[in-house]
């Protein structure tokens, strides 16, 4: 039996602009005992639901300047903590942590929760995994929003911020999250910051943290690489649903390059909205883009 970290839930209390209520199963085919965190607002019988996934190291509140947005249309949210993140349970081996792991867990929880009229909204971690969904329950999938990710495909160079990023987490015990985020995005207040470090009550809770760098595809027989082919060319063929994208200029991780590349991946995609102000985490400019989004593709109905 593998060990298990959660996080105390007295860590998150007084969350600055982050007042949902979090539900929790531990049920999930292939992760039962396991017990993952999301946020679930909004009418259920909503026509629109929205997806929103979170990257590394962050969780489900760097979503919070986006769902007041998307909860104003009448849409319902759904926001989950991946394994490792957040609320969700904390495996303390790293190895635990691969792909299919959280993969698995994503699809599992879309058909528990039978999400339907899916806008997937995805950045980081919650792209390269997030963008092999919509292909496996394509009639769940209506619209796109894409932020500062990739396809980790393994058949081209990772990009050289990336690399960067990569040997900075290399060897180390304490990723600072917060630190990290508000380096990030310099407005970004002490309790905000402080949130992104409640889930991470020492360094034994980061194992998932320091798993993701190394877990990105850098080769074509790399764990999820074939998968992420298999969606690229989905998201080129067959994808017919609407799609937006935002990119924060300042990302020294996956910039505008990158999301030049992955644009040309997905059919019908806009020209992207340059968020100048934005860095990697650009959710941290979440209403801007998401009020760009909602507009766009009413202009576009």
């Amino acid at each position: 039996m593998i060990a298990v970290l959660r996080t105390p839930e007295s860590r998150f209390q007084s969350l600055p602009d982050f007042p949902y209520t979090p539900h929790y199963i531990d049920t999930l085919p292939g992760h039962t005992g396991l017990r993952m965190a999301y946020i679930d607002e909004g009418p259920r019988t909503a026509a629109q639901t929205f997806l929103c996934l979170h990257g590394n190291p962050s969780w489900s509140y760097l979503y919070r300047k986006m769902i007041p947005v998307f909860l104003a249309t009448g849409a319902r949210v759904v926001a989950p903590d991946l394994y490792g993140f957040g609320r969700s349970d904390k495996p303390a081996d790293i190895g635990t942590y691969h792909f299919d792991f959280h993969r698995n867990a994503l699809l599992a929880l879309v058909e528990h929760l039978d999400l339907r009229g899916v806008t997937l909204v995805c950045q980081d971690w919650g792209g390269i995994l997030g963008l092999t969904l919509p292909m496996a329950a394509a009639a769940r999938y209506r619209r796109l929003l894409v932020m500062n990710t990739v396809l980790a495909t393994g058949d081209a160079p990772l990009p050289a911020g990336f690399l960067a990023w990569r040997d900075w987490c290399a060897g180390r015990e304490d990723l600072a999250p917060g630190r990290l985020l508000q380096r990030s995005h310099r407005s970004m207040t002490a309790a905000e910051a402080a949130a992104y470090d409640a889930p991470f009550p020492d360094t034994r809770y980061q194992a998932g943290a320091r798993a993701f760098p190394s877990m990105v595809c850098d080769r074509a027989d790399a764990p999820g690489a074939a998968i992420s082919r298999a969606a690229r060319d989905w998201w080129q063929q067959e994808w017919r649903g609407q799609s937006f994208m935002a990119i924060g200029t300042q990302d020294p991780v996956f910039g505008i390059d990158v999301m030049t590349a992955l644009r040309t991946c997905i059919a019908g995609c806009p020209a992207p909205l340059l968020v100048a102000e934005g860095g990697h985490f650009v959710q941290e400019c979440g209403e801007q883009i998401a009020r760009a989004a909602l507009a766009h593709w009413q202009a576009a109905a």
